[in-house]
Formats: structure tokens, C-alpha cells, sequence
């Protein structure tokens, strides 16, 4: 079945009808919810990763990811046969009329700076042109720098299966807009679709399809590089944002106000929006799309000071709240070689039990190099993680992993963790002194215990 060029009407029957078969490249966190948003859709699915673990789930009817409403979709789609999944992305490719790439692609270290690490496009690329047929439409929903679609993806699809985009097969950019812990919601009912083309024709194919994938509808961008870039701008926005918290923030515990108060009022101006400081900006997206955004200016010789500064700044952020912990420390005469510190919260940020390049791994190097060595994590969601050092204790019993502990260092923002009242931790720890480091400016320092000093990102210090 050819998918480009036929009216809109006909294709958005197609996908309704699960005569239009779809192969999404990825079952990770935004490959298995758009998976399951165009199951919702109607269309018939195949999933694709090399984790022949993830495969094995998502044939079963299972998800690899712990998203809300994406389970039930996949077991539905599943026992009606609308589902496949398989590590063959040549078979998927010959099988599918719609290809959807939502490989990760991060960034590598490369003659001492960071690069864009297209490794897995290109894999996922190879494979889809060898299954390649005339009419297909290809679509790339991973985040990159602006012109990947068109100067990487488009010369290896061309090549490997001699077809030519847009005269012969679709090819389009449509960037993942999710929050994760809702990203299902995020897909089909509550942002709309952006979508760019190589060229017209690919353009009104694809806008077509996510008008029914999306009920908020579709934004049809004037290409593919511009669909490129609005990604990378939403993301950008909040790195910025989130340094500028982070400045505010300190500045006010130096100045002896709570940030907080600060924050507050000028949001209720309109025109202002200050997010919340915090240990560090993690997750799969912020830390790196600032980074593609530095790959494109270089490239066009372009200034982008501005987002080179906000990363900087937020990357030290770990840094800062470790020093607020050896602060604490002197303050209270611990030695750091002799306590015991607890972080509290390893996932990147609270409510999910995702921790990809969560603040909290630079917080315990940074920890290290001031000379705490007995460290232990809790967090109420993610119970296993071999990204942690050997001689880290990760625990899911929060009394027992503050208990004994001198200092306690809130880092991720997790409901659990949310107006905990300083009498309470120091109870649990029964240690003394103690030295409390709030990294997210949630906990309730209303009280603090004799014996105990408390320190945080906004506030001003308190020593009883």
C-alpha cells in the first residue's frame, strides 16, 4: 500500500479501519507510549528494539516502560492481533507502510567536547531502507539537531534503498512532546502534533495521520529543520529558565530571603514565569538539547552564549548542594570520612522512577571528592540501578535508610519528600549533629530540632 500521495480522507480511513500497519523504531520511554497512541488510533503495530527483553514484552501485551493506560492498550491491540514486535528492523520496515524512529540519540565525548551521537538513527536508518517500498512514509520523532532529518536521515534511507524522498516515499519530522509519568495523555489528548516535511507531499501525509492520532490536531510547520528546532527551543526555554532559578535562588539564601516567597509574587505578574531551583536538571531531554542547539550554531556560526551559560550553571548544581553539605559539616564539626550521608531521591525528577542523567549520580562524585564515603540513596520508586557505584546502598525503607545517618540531603523532588517536616527526618536518623541539605526547597523547615543545621537551594541557613 503506498502511502504518499493519497487523499487525506483515504488514508485517515486506512488508519482507522487498522488497514495502515505502523512500525515504531524504540520501545523505550517515548517509542512504547507512540506505539500504544497509534494503536488508540486504530492502526495495526509492530514494535522494533535490539533489548530482545523489551520485544518479548510488547509481543505479550506488556509494556517496557511504566506508563500510565500504555499497558492496556498494548494487551487490547495484542488480543486482537493488531500487535507484533520484533528486533528485525529490515522485516518491520517491509511489513509497515508508516515508519516511526524514536531512538535515542545522547551525546559522546569527542576530542574533549560533547557531540551528537547519531549511532542508533543509523542503525534504525539502514535497517528501514533495506524494507523500504515506494509509497512509504518515514517519520522521525527523536530529538536532534536542526537538519538531521533531511543532511542525515534522507542520505542513508536514498542510499541503501535507492528510492528518492519525496518523489517516492514520504519523509517527515514530528517531534515527541511528552512528560514522562503521562505520556500517552501527553500524545493523544493534550498537546498538539507538530509536523514537518522533506516536502509537500510528505507534509500532508503526515499531518493527516497525527490529525488522527492527536485530538488536539496538528501545526504544520514550513519544514522539516523548523519542526527541528521548535523541539529543541521548548527545551532550551526551561534550561534557561531553570538557570535563572537556580542564580535567583542562591542569591536569596545569601540575602537572607526564602526564594520561594520571591518566586511567588512575581508570578503573579503575567508576563513572569520563574521556575524552581533545584540539585540539577536531569532526564533524557533538557541536558541534551541544549548541547544540539551549540552543534547547529557551530555550524552556521551563530551566538548562542546565552544557552551555553544556562547549562553551565544548572550542570554545576550538584556541586553547589555537595558544598552545602561540607558547609553543614564544618559548621556542625562532622567529618565527613567518619558520617554517614543519605541522599534522598535517585530518579531525575519526582513522581517516576526514571533516572537517565539524574543530578544525583554528579551529586555523589561530588560528594566523594569532599571526602563522604559511606553513602546510601533512598527513593520510593526505583528499587534496582547498576548505574549506582558498589558500595552505594540504594533503599526503599526511608527509616531505614536515614537511620544513623549525620547528613541527609534531599535531591529529587518525589511526592514522599514533599512538606517533610525537619523533626521528623531527625527522629528517623537519631543521629547527632545532623545537617540537613534541602536540594529542591520543599522540605517544612517551619521547626528545626536542636542539634541540627538546615541549608538549602533558596533559603537561608539555620543552625540550632
Amino acid at each position: 500500500m503506498g502511502v504518499l500521495g493519497l487523499p487525506e480522507g483515504e488514508l485517515k480511513s486506512l488508519l482507522r479501519s487498522g488497514r495502515l500497519t505502523v512500525a515504531v523504531y524504540g520501545l523505550g520511554y517515548v517509542g512504547t507510549p507512540l506505539l500504544a497512541a497509534w494503536l488508540l488510533a486504530g492502526a495495526s503495530g509492530v514494535g522494533v528494539d535490539v533489548d530482545p527483553s523489551k520485544v518479548e514484552r510488547v509481543r505479550e501485551g506488556q509494556s517496557p516502560v511504566r506508563e500510565p493506560g500504555v499497558e492496556e492498550v498494548l494487551r487490547k491491540a495484542a488480543a486482537e492481533g493488531r500487535l507484533k514486535a520484533t528486533a528485525d528492523g529490515v522485516e518491520a520496515s517491509r511489513e509497515s507502510d508508516v515508519k516511526i524512529i524514536a531512538v535515542p540519540v545522547f551525546l559522546r565525548e569527542e576530542s574533549g567536547k560533547r557531540r551528537p551521537d547519531f549511532s542508533a538513527l543509523e542503525e534504525a536508518a539502514n535497517d528501514i531502507g533495506r524494507g523500504l517500498k515506494e509509497g512509504d512514509l518515514v517519520i522521525l520523532e527523536s530529538s536532534v539537531p536542526p537538519g538531521t532529518t533531511r543532511n542525515f536521515l534522507r542520505p542513508i534511507l536514498e542510499k541503501v534503498s535507492g528510492l528518492k524522498a519525496e518523489s517516492d516515499f514520504g519523509l517527515a519530522y514530528s517531534p515527541e512532546r511528552i512528560y514522562v509519568g503521562r505520556a500517552l495523555a501527553d500524545i493523544v489528548e493534550r498537546y498538539p502534533k507538530v509536523v514537518g516535511g522533506y516536502g509537500p507531499k510528505s507534509a500532508k501525509a503526515a499531518r493527516a495521520l497525527y490529525e488522527v492520532v492527536s485530538k488536539r490536531g496538528v501545526i504544520l510547520l514550513s519544514s522539516d529543520v523548523a519542526a527541528e528546532f521548535e523541539k529543541l527551543a521548548e527545551g532550551v526555554y526551561r534550561d534557561v529558565n531553570i538557570a535563572l532559578a537556580n542564580q535567583l535562588a542562591i542569591l536569596a539564601s545569601k540575602l537572607g530571603v526564602e526564594y520561594e516567597e520571591i518566586r511567588e509574587a512575581a508570578n503573579s505578574q503575567p508576563f513572569c514565569h520563574l521556575h524552581r531551583p533545584g540539585t540539577g536538571v536531569g532526564g533524557a531531554c533538557i541536558p541534551i538539547y541544549p548541547h544540539f542547539v551549540m552543534h547547529a550554531a557551530k555550524r552556521v556560526d551563530a551566538d548562542v552564549s546565552l544557552v551555553e551559560l544556562a547549562r553551565e550553571i544548572n550542570s554545576m548544581m550538584p556541586r553547589y548542594v555537595a558544598e552545602l553539605a561540607a558547609r553543614g559539616a564544618d559548621l556542625k564539626g562532622i567529618k565527613p570520612m567518619e558520617t554517614c550521608v543519605c541522599v534522598l531521591g535517585l530518579a531525575f525528577r519526582g513522581g517516576v522512577a526514571d533516572t537517565r542523567l539524574s543530578p544525583t549520580y554528579d551529586l555523589i562524585t561530588e560528594l566523594r571528592t569532599r571526602g563522604f564515603l559511606r553513602i546510601r540513596v533512598h527513593d520510593p520508586l526505583v528499587h534496582s540501578d547498576p548505574m549506582l557505584p558498589e558500595d552505594v546502598d540504594l533503599l526503599s525503607d526511608l527509616e531505614e535508610a536515614l537511620s544513623g545517618c549525620n547528613v541527609i540531603i534531599l535531591a529529587t523532588d518525589h511526592p514522599e519528600y514533599v512538606g517533610m517536616p525537619l523533626p521528623k527526618l531527625a527522629e528517623w536518623s537519631e543521629a547527632r549533629p545532623l545537617v540537613i541539605v534541602d536540594g529542591r526547597d520543599i522540605l517544612d523547615a517551619s521547626e528545626v530540632p536542636k542539634g541540627v543545621a538546615y541549608l538549602a537551594v533558596g533559603r537561608p541557613a539555620r543552625v540550632e
